[in-house]
C-alpha cells in the first residue's frame, strides 16, 4: 500500500463515505449541491425506441405540452389496459376520447400529436398505431392492380391509436368523404383514440359566419357528425413557425 494511500484512507459506509466527499469538496470550494451531477436519465423503452424510428425526423423531438393535450395523454395512460406483456410494465391502449387539433396552418398541431404519441410510449403504452395525412390515405385507398385496398383501410381503420394529419387540406370528393366516413365511423363506434389535426375550424352553432361552415364543406355532415360526437376540440393560435424559423 503507497503513502499516499495510507494518508488519505477512504472510509467505507453511506455516512462516512458522504462526510468525506464533503470534506475534499470543501478543500477545493465546493459543496455537494454545487458539485457537477449528471442526472439519472431511464433507458428508453422499446416501444419509445421502435416509436421513434417510424416518426417523421422533425418530430422526434416532439414534446406534447399543451393543456388539453397533456390531460388527453394522462386519461389515455390512464386507461391502457394490461396485455401480453402487462406482467413486465406494458400496457395497452384499447379505448378512449379522441382530439380534433385545429387551427391556422404552422401553430404546432401536428408537432402536439407526434408528442403525444411520444409521451405515450414513454409512459409504457405497448401498442400499435400508425399516422398518415389525409391526402396520403386518399392516395394509398385508390384502387390499383394487385393491391386489396379494403384490408389496407380495415387496417387503419382498426389500428388501436391514429394520427389523421390535415383533415380538409386534400381536394374533396365524393369518394373521399365516403372513405373519411367509414374510418371515422368505425372509430367513432369503436371509441378508438385518434388524433386529428385540421386547418378549418369545427362548425358550432353559434358561429353563422362563412369561415365556419368550411370544414362542413370539405368534409361533409356525416364525416362532421362523427367528429363532433367523437372529439374534445383544441384551438390552436398564432403565426406560422415555419415561417418564423425560416
Amino acid at each position: 500500500m503507497t503513502r499516499a494511500r495510507l494518508e488519505d484512507p477512504r472510509p467505507v459506509g453511506g455516512d462516512r463515505v458522504a462526510a468525506w466527499m464533503t470534506a475534499k469538496l470543501a478543500e477545493r470550494g465546493l459543496t455537494l449541491a454545487s458539485s457537477p451531477v449528471e442526472p439519472e436519465r431511464p433507458e428508453p423503452s422499446p416501444a419509445e425506441q421502435a416509436a421513434q424510428k417510424r416518426i417523421p425526423y422533425d418530430y422526434r423531438q416532439a414534446v406534447a405540452d399543451h393543456r388539453q393535450v397533456t390531460a388527453w395523454v394522462q386519461r389515455i395512460a390512464a386507461a391502457a389496459t394490461a396485455g401480453d406483456l402487462g406482467g413486465r410494465g406494458r400496457r395497452e391502449i384499447s379505448h378512449g376520447s379522441s382530439l380534433l387539433l385545429w387551427g391556422p396552418t404552422g401553430t404546432g398541431k401536428t408537432h402536439q400529436a407526434y408528442g403525444a404519441i411520444r409521451a405515450l410510449t414513454a409512459a409504457g403504452c405497448a401498442t400499435r398505431w400508425d399516422a398518415t395525412t389525409a391526402a396520403d390515405l386518399y392516395g394509398q385507398m385508390r384502387p390499383r392492380p394487385g393491391i386489396d385496398v379494403e384490408y389496407q383501410l380495415r387496417r387503419i381503420v382498426r389500428v388501436p391509436l391514429l394520427l389523421l394529419d390535415d383533415l380538409g387540406a386534400a381536394k374533396g370528393s365524393e369518394w373521399t368523404e365516403e372513405l373519411t366516413f367509414r374510418l371515422l365511423n368505425w372509430r367513432c363506434q369503436n371509441r378508438l383514440p385518434t388524433l386529428i389535426t385540421t386547418n378549418l375550424p369545427p362548425v358550432r352553432e353559434e358561429w353563422m359566419d362563412r369561415q365556419a361552415r368550411v370544414l362542413r364543406d370539405m368534409v361533409g355532415d356525416r364525416v362532421l357528425s362523427r367528429l363532433s360526437g367523437m372529439c374534445d376540440p383544441v384551438e390552436f393560435t398564432g403565426h406560422d413557425r415555419r415561417f418564423a424559423a425560416a
